[in-house]
């Protein structure tokens, strides 16, 4: 192509052309996803009832805040906020120094051939200059200036500087320009990258030719399986232009790939306010997924679901924006929670895979030695089931003030007062007198609760969750360990969220601890945080936009939604 052809292509907008409809499978009707019912569970149906209750009432009066709840984990670490500040900081004199460096406004020729003499040793000026565009978000017409020099000196423009370029009008939205660079790309390139077709989705799925989508989408997957964000871009510029059949078969075939939706797509589909009964049944599907997966809608996602509800011709919903009492029961429509306690047939299976995946896994004896953990095993079989087991050393260095014996023994005293059956799980290191370890606190502890003490380089969480495991579905450990490294042992997503179900409601942990004063434990919820409906009233456990929450936390504010009378 000429210099002047390439210069005419990026300054003037292309003409434009007629796309072509697809004949794909694409814009065949879709047939409706069949939807799993499940029902509430009655808070305390399905596990130990009287043991539960039981531990439940002893504890109440020591509950605080849970080391679950979102927003915690900044709570107890304020110096991620300052690490954060610095990295704004950071980020904003690196964007500062971008845009120094970037003109201002649209150069001659003459112009940047000076200004690349400036840059004298610096490799591949060009893409440099254009990088450094993208990072300042400059104006489109400084990059335009940029390109047409480059047509002139060098009579064609690298790919690798029009991505560049791509990329900028993509951020800006300067939809005219980008169609100009893909008429640049098709008659210059055999093949463009995905990095190309990704932007072209993100840019064309926004405009009337946003069918032109289908056919990158298919270059994509000629090489590698589309990401979640490509699908996403296509979905809403289906149903931005009305074409609700072919966004519901690419969200099928997007969950055939195993790829999870972003929060952006499923807003998509209840911003365009679907009400026929074949959408409100995979809008329902939506919802279930998330449950399915233990995923948290944004608060903004939360609003459109809430609009959604609330505008069904046919059926009358009411949304509120609630909290849960301690007790389980919804605040607004005082409905009960689902249970946070296992069912029988899922304690079994959570048990069962525990044991052999993170207990007797493959470097199980990089933990302990077979003796050992037969030893221990023999000792568990040989009592009766226990109430609560104590990880001794995380307990015992709770606090700096004191002797780390008496530190446990304060707490182990305590537990024992509430007439609770006590395991405590120790290193033989504790037994010896030294300034932390008193011979006379251990002996009381010994007498208080049965004890087992491993080898000094043994791990002693996979005692402890065998332990709590075996003893049933009553009984709790107490630790400050997140157990993260033993959820991840488990291979199978629906185990890793079942076994982080089962720790929140079975994990005790001391929130609050003043020597020879008090003792205070975080709060143990009774109720599951997860999206729930009984069939006239949905509960969304949603995130604040405000509120930053660590993978093992959960959202504290919910969407109430009921059927009106």
């Amino acid at each position: 192509m000429s210099i002047s052809g390439i210069a005419f292509l990026v300054y003037q907008r292309a003409s434009r052309v007629v796309i072509q409809k697809h004949t794909s499978s694409l814009l065949k009707d879709c047939r409706t996803p069949k939807i799993a019912s499940f029902s509430s569970c009655a808070l305390g149906k399905n596990f130990c009832k009287s043991k539960q209750t039981e531990l439940q009432h002893q504890l109440r009066r020591y509950v605080l805040r849970s080391t679950f709840e979102a927003g915690d984990a900044k709570k107890r670490g304020q110096f991620v906020k300052r690490k954060e500040t610095v990295k704004a900081a950071e980020q904003t004199a690196r964007e500062r120094n971008a845009t120094e460096s970037v003109p201002s406004y649209p150069l001659t020729t003459s112009e940047w051939r000076k200004l690349k003499e400036l840059y004298q040793g610096k490799r591949q000026f060009e893409v440099s200059m254009m990088t450094k565009m993208v990072a300042a978000k400059s104006d489109v017409n400084v990059a335009k200036s940029l390109l047409t020099y480059v047509a002139k000196e060098n009579a064609s423009i690298s790919y690798e500087l029009l991505l560049k370029y791509l990329t900028l009008c993509v951020l800006g939205n300067h939809h005219a320009e980008v169609l100009d660079v893909y008429e640049i790309m098709k008659s210059r390139f055999k093949v463009l990258d995905t990095s190309a077709y990704s932007l072209f989705i993100k840019s064309f799925s926004q405009t009337e030719n946003w069918q032109e989508c289908l056919t990158f989408l298919e270059n994509i997957k000629r090489v590698i399986t589309p990401s979640p964000r490509n699908y996403g871009h296509v979905i809403a510029g289906a149903l931005r232009h009305g074409c609700a059949t072919v966004a519901w078969q690419l969200y099928e075939e997007m969950l055939a790939a195993d790829l999870t939706p972003h929060l952006e797509t499923w807003k998509a589909f209840f911003d365009h306010k679907l009400y026929l009964d074949e959408n409100k049944s995979k809008l329902m599907s939506i919802l279930l997924y998330m449950r399915n997966n233990q995923i948290y809608p944004s608060e903004l996602l939360a609003k459109s679901i809430k609009s959604w509800f609330e505008s069904d011709p046919n059926i009358s919903w009411k949304g509120s924006w609630t909290t849960i009492a301690r007790s389980g029961q919804c605040k607004h429509c005082s409905s009960s929670l689902e249970s946070i306690h296992l069912t029988e047939e899922e304690y079994d299976v959570l048990k069962k895979r525990v044991m052999n995946d993170v207990i007797l896994g493959s470097d199980v004896f990089n933990k302990t030695t077979p003796q050992e953990l037969q030893h221990f095993k023999d000792f568990v079989k040989k009592r009766h089931s226990y109430d609560v087991v104590i990880d001794g050393l995380n307990v015992a260095n709770i606090t700096n003030r004191g002797r780390q014996s008496e530190t446990l023994l304060e707490v182990v005293s305590h537990l024992a007062e509430l007439n609770l059956r006590l395991l405590v799980l120790g290193r033989k290191h504790m037994l010896r007198p030294s300034r932390s370890w008193d011979r006379s606190n251990m002996a009381t502890i010994q007498q208080k609760a049965d004890c087992f003490f491993t080898e000094n380089i043994s791990e002693d969480d996979p005692f402890l969750l065998y332990a709590t495991l075996h003893s049933g579905n009553h009984c709790r450990f107490l630790s400050k360990d997140l157990m993260r490294d033993h959820k991840a042992c488990l291979k199978d997503s629906g185990l890793r969220r079942l076994f982080f179900k089962w720790q929140r409601g079975h994990q005790l942990v001391l929130a609050n601890y003043n020597p020879g004063r008090s003792i205070n434990f975080q709060v143990v919820p009774i109720y599951d945080t997860i999206v729930q409906t009984n069939g006239s009233s949905w509960h969304i456990p949603y995130d604040k936009d405000e509120v930053e929450r660590c993978t093992y936390e959960v959202p504290t504010k919910w969407l109430c939604l009921v059927q009106k009378n």
